[in-house]
């Protein structure tokens, strides 16, 4: 049972270090893409991070704005905003719990 546990630590581990060297190669910085989920709904970033998978790279920008949270996923290749949908539960924090 400790293998599997090591294994799959060992894998999360170099999926972590893979986002770190591909985001380099990202023509959007995060900076960027945080710039514009929060223009998008007209609030402040409380979370930001980079994604890759079969749909491509992209940031996924949890944004707060007033009372309501949105999650913005923006393109790293162009910048454009994929989808803004407001998080009515905070998958996040929920699996924190």
């Amino acid at each position: 049972m400790f293998e599997k546990r090591t294994l799959y630590a060992a894998e999360k581990m170099d999926t972590q270090e893979n986002d770190a060297q591909a985001v380099l190669k990202a023509r959007v910085s995060l900076i960027q893409a945080v710039t514009m989920a929060e223009q998008t709904v007209n609030g402040k970033a409380a979370r930001a991070e980079y994604e890759q998978d079969r749909g491509g790279q992209h940031y996924d920008v949890e944004v707060v704005s007033g009372a309501k949270v949105y999650d913005v996923r923006v393109d790293a290749a162009s910048g454009k905003v994929l989808s803004s949908v407001e998080d009515r539960v905070d998958q996040h924090d929920k699996d924190n719990d």
